[in-house]
């Protein structure tokens, strides 16, 4: 009997465990099932928008069941994979990728595929021209940016070229209907035109862009160069946050002053503000300081100021590195508060030009260190041909040419220079105390002449007043300043047009106080062509008083 009540007791406990191991696979079944249902759930379309566009052109996809990770959609138009941009539940942002032909919008999610009922329509500006609608703002100083609004522009910025009354401006944004641009320096209040290289029609505006005289201070009433500087520069800061105000004025120390290169290094290697972080009111408030500290000559001073810098973006064009070469990269510093009483230096430039100019007791007394080179050497924009280092180039040929033949000799180095020695930033090396080449007292009155008018091109880039200051001391010391040249194989007596046509020729002027290099080089970006490096400097005052 006991034993058939145990046997009855494992009958029901086994009933038990099989019922509950029944349940418990039921439950995981409708639970998978359910879950099964929700990973397999289909994405639909209803709607895109635009029906139609240019390669690059911004689709909004609109359906359900999406995912909300970007990575997990597939989209395609007409079999092309597109770049999914924004994703929700029921709502994917896409740009019609490059080689999409007209046909329909595919929408993958977890391997399932759903396909639009209407055609998306590729449209191409090679079929279509371009068109102006509007332009904002409607006037502007140079520098002014404006947003151009219209059809069939290029997606690639450089495929595009706008003109301002026919001078061309830099595209620095693109889509099919807006483009972003900065009106030229040198622009005229005229209409606005714009062509893309697939199309030969060109679009002009109807309305004119009015181009407006940047506004700067009144200093007129300054009665000398460094006050007038000073009052621009304290205009300048006006106009500046006080963040900025703290990056563009800094102690007056050697550690800052050496920081100057000839490198497209951008403020990496420099101090202060970048021209590309300025507004437009800013930077023509910078510039005014700068004009009013550099000379007035055709080609010098600030006119070669401006073009070196302009050349920054011709670099830019040709390689296509607008982050290194850009006109924008040039800065400006204060080392010290700028002062009519105390001492200050003021810095600008970038990459080919760096001037560091000290004021005290308001006036100058250093205008070096400087350097400017030039890349490409001479270019044509608009009509218009630039070659600001020329003066300095046939300052040099002439000087050299102006020698007999027995005094090229004599000044003729057998050393092979690949770069000025003092180039821009090396201050921890000082310059040679031997002179090297021909002494200038030793050569006829005419060539002594060359060699003075020769330094004059480094001098004019400063104002009238302190050009003339400092070419009488170079002057007066001219007698115990000697000169040398390298390479230069093919120059001869006479003929100022045989110098400086290869790499490595070299030539230097240095006295008592005066040093300024010149020297051919290779091309970076046109490396078929030479371009010039220069230096500029003082035995007695660069860095006066650090």
């Amino acid at each position: 009997m006991m034993m058939e009540k145990m046997k009855e007791s494992m009958r029901t406990l086994t009933a038990m465990v099989i019922g509950a191991a029944i349940i418990a696979v039921c439950l995981f079944t409708v639970s998978a099932c359910n879950d099964d249902d929700d990973a397999t759930a289909s994405p639909t379309i209803t709607s895109f928008t635009p029906a139609s566009g240019v390669v690059g052109t911004t689709v909004i996809i609109t359906g359900t069941n999406f995912s909300t990770s970007i990575s997990a959609n597939t989209v395609t138009f007409n079999g092309i994979t597109a770049t999914v941009t924004a994703a929700t539940e029921t709502q994917l942002t896409v740009t019609v990728p490059t080689s999409a032909t007209t046909g329909k919008i595919a929408v993958t999610v977890n391997s399932v595929t759903v396909t639009s009922t209407s055609d998306f329509t590729i449209t191409t500006t090679s079929t279509s021209a371009p068109t102006i609608t509007s332009f904002t703002p409607t006037s502007g100083a140079e520098g002014t940016t404006v947003t151009i609004t219209g059809t069939n522009f290029s997606t690639t910025s450089a495929s595009n070229t706008v003109t301002f009354n026919g001078t061309a401006a830099t595209v620095t944004a693109a889509t099919a209907t807006q483009l972003t641009v900065t009106v030229p320096t040198g622009a005229t209040t005229g209409k606005v035109a714009v062509s893309v290289n697939t199309s030969s029609t060109t679009a002009t505006s109807t309305d004119d862009f009015t181009v407006t005289a940047a506004t700067t201070a009144d200093c007129s009433s300054a009665t000398t160069t460094a006050e007038k500087v000073v009052c621009l520069a304290e205009a300048f800061k006006a106009t500046l946050t006080s963040t900025q105000i703290a990056s563009l004025q800094i102690a007056y120390t050697k550690a800052n002053a050496i920081r100057w290169s000839n490198l497209p290094c951008g403020l990496s290697c420099r101090n202060g503000l970048a021209f590309s972080s300025l507004t437009t009111t800013q930077l023509a408030a910078a510039k005014a300081v700068i004009a009013a500290a550099s000379g007035t000559s055709t080609d010098e001073g600030y006119s070669e100021f401006l073009q070196v810098n302009a050349a920054d973006d011709v670099l830019g064009t040709k390689s296509g590195n607008t982050s290194s070469y850009s006109s924008g990269n040039y800065i400006i510093a204060f080392l010290g508060a700028p002062s009519t009483a105390g001492t200050w230096m003021l810095q600008f430039g970038g990459h080919h030009y760096a001037q560091n100019i000290t004021y005290t007791a308001g006036a100058v007394v250093s205008i070096t260190p400087s350097h400017q080179g030039i890349e490409p050497k001479t270019w044509t924009t608009n009509g218009t041909t630039y070659a600001p280092l020329a003066s300095e180039r046939s300052g040099m040929a002439e000087m050299l040419a102006s020698f007999t033949t027995a005094e090229l000799a004599s000044a003729k180095n057998s050393s092979t220079f690949s770069d000025v020695l003092m180039v821009p930033g090396s201050t921890s090396n000082t310059m040679p105390a031997t002179k090297q080449g021909i002494k200038v007292s030793t050569l006829s009155s005419a060539a002594q002449l060359k060699v003075l008018a020769a330094m004059a091109p480094w001098v004019n880039d400063l104002d009238a007043t302190s050009a003339e200051s400092f070419l009488a001391i170079y002057t007066s010391e001219l007698a115990d300043t000697h000169v040398t040249y390298a390479s230069n194989a093919s120059g001869t007596s006479g003929n100022a047009s045989t110098f400086f046509t290869a790499n490595t020729d070299y030539v230097r002027i240095d006295g008592p106080s005066v040093w300024i290099e010149f020297i051919c080089q290779t091309g970076v970006v046109y490396p078929s062509e030479i371009h010039y490096h220069t230096v500029f400097r003082d035995h007695k005052r660069d860095y006066i008083g650090l």
